[in-house]
């Protein structure tokens, strides 16, 4: 019941005409921003692009005058997942945020998420579908099925780990029938199992992505796998002490230090990747984290009492090895940017899950202004993080970019990212197919439980 009367209180009836009046407006495409226009929605599309002008407002129209703000399309996460990790015990676990974290995507213009890997698949499922039918309010949710892990001494008490190529695909197969919609391979499966699952899931029409170690990214290639998690940062190629289906001990690290864009190395990578139509997902906000940004308030405020200690432990803490840190995120960046250069599709999502202040929706500002720091210009890194998203999923007809007759799907920010990118984090209304979400009024609803449900 509370559920249902907040989301009243958050939204407008989907049948009103709404009119945004004399607002700047970025379509995601990479296009020069509209200047002074009126944008209507109605029944949940966008029906009109106009001259900015007065609007009157006779009965069942609203009427927003929205000068000095920016209007865009909705992020699409591309790396956003519904849990975090608990940093107060030793071994960390996994906690599910069905409630806080859908509110937190949607107060800062996260309209549609893909998450990347599911600790809980049963719960993300089902709140995918409670989202959906109103019942909650939240992102449009692309559920990743259970973390496909091998063998390993450690990892996560979460996660099933796979027992052989049969494992892998019985695993696909199920998942596959209950509603999700790509696959995540992670850091200890062997090409075997790999490949077993990539082949059970494009017989279902679906995705495999990863966030590898064991296997190396031209092994993955040749396997068929479709897109690369943490962009070239966890490729273990070149690792000196890599063995066929072992992590390495630096994960990636040593190939990326050695991996410079310009080079004929990495341009044969780049070519691979292209060539096989494997897309990348950009997490530059996990590779930062050495810089220790200060995060903003409503972030704080949406922590609860043992996450927020645990952040401000975390920031007092010395930086190890800041130097190589910085030149690891040059080197990702570099080659971010010479993959786009070359033709690939780059995608956005910043891995939150509560460490160093990385939380759902500040993380997703904070990895598109992030792509900006790595030479994109701001339109190129709003595209990156919006229009490519939808591409991936094969969305891009309805979401991902502001045109006649797609989803209202729209987050308005007080002043113009196209010209100062940190403008993206003043996000004061968002639009969900045609429905008015108040961001304070949300983030006042989460206020002290993520990190806790």
């Amino acid at each position: 019941m509370y559920c249902r009367t907040l989301l009243a209180a958050l939204t407008l009836l989907l049948n009103t005409r709404i009119v945004l009046q004399h607002v700047e407006i970025i379509d995601g495409t990479g296009a020069a921003p509209l200047v002074d226009r009126n944008l209507t929605i109605e029944d949940g599309k966008i029906t009109a692009i106009t001259a900015g002008a007065d609007q009157p407002a006779p009965d069942g129209m609203n009427v927003l005058d929205l000068r000095g703000y920016t209007v865009m399309p909705g992020i699409v996460g591309m790396h956003d997942h519904l849990f975090a990790l608990s940093q107060s015990t030793r071994p960390s676990f996994f906690l599910e945020m069905p409630y806080s974290a859908p509110r937190l995507y949607l107060a800062n213009g996260v309209t549609t998420i893909r998450t990347a890997g599911s600790i809980e698949p049963y719960t993300d499922v089902r709140l995918k579908q409670a989202i959906d039918s109103g019942a909650m309010p939240g992102p449009h949710i692309n559920v990743t099925g259970p973390y496909l892990e091998g063998v390993t001494n450690g990892g996560s008490l979460a996660m099933h780990q796979l027992t052989g190529a049969e494992d892998a695909r019985q695993t696909v197969a199920y998942w596959a029938d209950r509603g999700v919609t790509s696959f995540k391979a992670y850091k200890d499966i062997t090409r075997d199992e790999l490949g077993a699952a990539i082949a059970e899931a494009h017989k279902h029409g679906l995705r495999v992505t990863g966030h590898l170690c064991s296997v190396t990214y031209p092994e993955a290639i040749a396997l068929g796998i479709d897109n690369f998690e943490h962009g070239f940062a966890v490729n273990t190629a070149l690792d000196p002490d890599k063995k066929p289906d072992v992590c390495s001990a630096s994960s990636g690290d040593y190939t990326l230090e050695h991996t410079v864009a310009g080079t004929p190395e990495a341009d044969r990578l780049i070519q691979l990747l292209v060539s096989h139509h494997v897309t990348m997902t950009s997490t530059l906000v996990s590779a930062a984290s050495y810089q220790r940004p200060l995060i903003p308030a409503a972030a704080l405020d949406a922590m609860s009492p043992s996450l927020r200690d645990a952040y401000v432990y975390w920031r007092n803490r010395a930086v190890a090895s800041p130097e190589k840190s910085a030149l690891l995120l040059k080197h990702e960046m570099d080659l971010e940017r010479a993959f786009v250069a070359a033709g690939g599709l780059l995608m956005a999502g910043p891995d939150p899950v509560g460490i160093g202040g990385n939380l759902p929706g500040f993380g997703d500002h904070r990895e598109i202004e992030l792509l900006v720091a790595a030479g994109f210009s701001p339109l190129e890194a709003i595209r990156i993080a919006t229009l490519n998203g939808a591409i991936f999923l094969g969305q891009q007809d309805h979401i991902g970019s502001i045109a006649i007759g797609k989803n209202a799907d729209l987050l308005i920010t007080k002043g113009d990212p196209a010209v100062q990118i940190n403008d993206i984090e003043n996000v004061e209304i968002v639009f969900k197919d045609g429905l008015r979400y108040d961001t304070k009024k949300l983030l006042e609803s989460v206020k002290g439980h993520y990190g806790e449900n």
